[in-house]
């Protein structure tokens, strides 16, 4: 055994036998501890579940057909199989029974459309079609005013409030061209 094995615990050193009789030799100290944490953590669920099952019964105590039963169910519901082989040929063949579109012959490189590709405007603009009133604020004199009784004058004055006419703003698609800069040559 290698220096600090003495120390380890009866779990850690079966998991370590496990990945040495799995022939792996190179790992990090820490899977042994994702090992371990992933071991217990698979062992209370199925326990529960296990006590879950033997209270549905009637039973006060959690025997070896609770246990199966956990398992099973954890097998069914939580490591998923791939469908069998015959299953995707079988998808494959009705797949590919639908042909390809012809690639028409064009100078340079075939791109995609251009909505399909990130090259394109990728923005919109909120631009209302009528503008709002604008609103006038009026302010005295400041500099013949004293200060102290200018700011008491505005905090004096009742708020008033207008109204505008509400207005639902329309989205409008801009695109703007870009110009490419031409090429000098040398």
């Amino acid at each position: 055994m290698a220096e600090g094995d003495e120390n380890m615990p009866r779990d850690a050193k079966i998991v370590k036998s496990l990945l040495k009789s799995m022939g792996v030799e190179d790992y990090e100290p820490r899977v042994i501890h994702q090992f371990l944490e992933f071991w217990y953590r698979y062992v209370v669920e199925i326990l529960t579940d296990a006590q879950v099952y033997s209270e549905h019964a009637g039973k006060s105590t959690i025997d070896c057909e609770d246990i199966k039963l956990a398992i099973q169910s954890k097998v069914n519901f939580s490591f998923s199989q791939p469908p069998p082989r015959e299953v995707l040929l079988e998808l494959s063949r009705t797949r590919n029974r639908i042909p390809l579109p012809k690639v028409i012959a064009s100078p340079g490189i075939a791109l995609p459309p251009e909505q399909d590709t990130l090259i394109g405007p990728n923005y919109q603009l909120l631009i209302p079609k009528n503008s709002a009133l604008p609103m006038e604020e009026t302010e005295e004199d400041e500099e013949t005013a004293e200060p102290s009784t200018s700011q008491q004058q505005k905090t004096d004055l009742p708020q008033q409030r207008i109204d505008l006419p509400q207005q639902t703003p329309q989205a409008q698609r801009v695109a703007f061209q870009l110009k490419r800069p031409k090429r000098e040559t040398f």
